[in-house]
Formats: structure tokens, C-alpha cells, sequence
């Protein structure tokens, strides 16, 4: 049996890692949404 223990530092850490990480996924997929969308939207077709 292994027992841990984690501090306050440590869990804020951790915390801090996760917030981290979903604002960064979060940013990144607002940056690369319209090339996205772009390609499943259809072209307007010039037919006169």
C-alpha cells in the first residue's frame, strides 16, 4: 500500500495545470474554427 499526500502547493499546481490546458484547447480551437467551417461550407456558385 503507498500512501501520498499532497500539499496545498501541489493541488494548486494541479489546478492550475487543468485550467492550463482546457483554456489553451479552448483558444486553439477558436483560432483554427473558420478553416474549419470553410470546409464543409459550400462555394457560392456564379450562374448568372
Amino acid at each position: 500500500m503507498h500512501l501520498a499526500y499532497l500539499d496545498a502547493g501541489s493541488g494548486s499546481l494541479i489546478v492550475q495545470a487543468v485550467v492550463g490546458g482546457v483554456a489553451g484547447a479552448v483558444v486553439a480551437a477558436k483560432l483554427y474554427w473558420r478553416r474549419l467551417v470553410a470546409r464543409f461550407r459550400r462555394q457560392p456558385t456564379d450562374q448568372g
